[in-house]
């Protein structure tokens, strides 16, 4: 993975509107109901934090970015937790930037006693791989469905529910986040084909409920 100064994309993340809202957000919050405490890993402009938060529990937030502000700085794959430390542990719009992505599940498994809960777009073929890199060469992989449940039931996570979301955010602004322009931009614009439409970007995205135990 490219080293990529994360603390200087901080605002951007923060104002983000890919990332602040959407049907993927409201679905991991709802997910969540019932919880006490709850970790999220990677909080980023930390969204997931404050929605959860606004439903009531009580959170912790990690990032391995100081500029994200988060509680705790580390890394998705090493989460300096106890285990069973949390009822639920989400992770929302990151782990495609996992450089170890099994590693990082692990973690996230070891640190639940009750619920995983994950949204990260999904695989939706080379072309929009290739975009995604181009625009922000920290991107390091999006996976299918069939991978994600590999992944969870490596961990010993048992898959209880998985929906595919479709999200739509405004393209100018995606770019601008990572500094992608001119050439560039537009070869991301022609990889992406028609899910550029309108000054807007639709993606698919993978919401994915596990439960700690078989």
């Amino acid at each position: 993975m490219t080293s990529i100064d994360w603390s200087a994309r901080a605002d951007a993340y923060v104002e983000s509107d890919a990332h602040r809202e959407g049907a993927d957000l409201e679905q991991l919050v709802a997910w969540a109901g019932g919880a006490r405490t709850a970790l999220d890993v990677a909080t980023g402009g930390g969204h997931v934090a404050r929605r959860l938060r606004e439903a009531g529990l009580q959170v912790v937030t990690c990032d391995p970015a100081p500029g994200m502000h988060p509680d705790v700085i580390c890394r998705a794959e090493s989460l300096p937790f106890a285990d069973g430390a949390f009822d639920v542990v989400a992770c929302r719009t990151a782990a495609h930037h996992f450089a170890d992505l099994a590693a990082a599940v692990a973690e996230m498994a070891r640190v639940s006693c009750d619920r995983v809960l994950v949204v990260d777009t999904v695989f939706m073929g080379d072309e929009v791989e290739q975009a995604e890199a181009l625009r922000d060469p920290s991107h390091v992989r999006n996976y299918t469905e069939a991978e994600w449940r590999a992944f969870l039931e490596g961990a010993g996570l048992a898959v209880r529910e998985a929906r595919l979301v479709r999200h739509t955010f405004d393209f100018a602004s995606w770019l601008l986040r990572t500094g992608c322009a001119g050439e560039e931009a537009a070869h991301v614009e022609a990889l992406l084909g028609e899910r550029v439409a309108g000054g807007t970007l639709t993606l698919d995205k993978l919401a994915i409920r596990a439960a700690a135990g078989a």
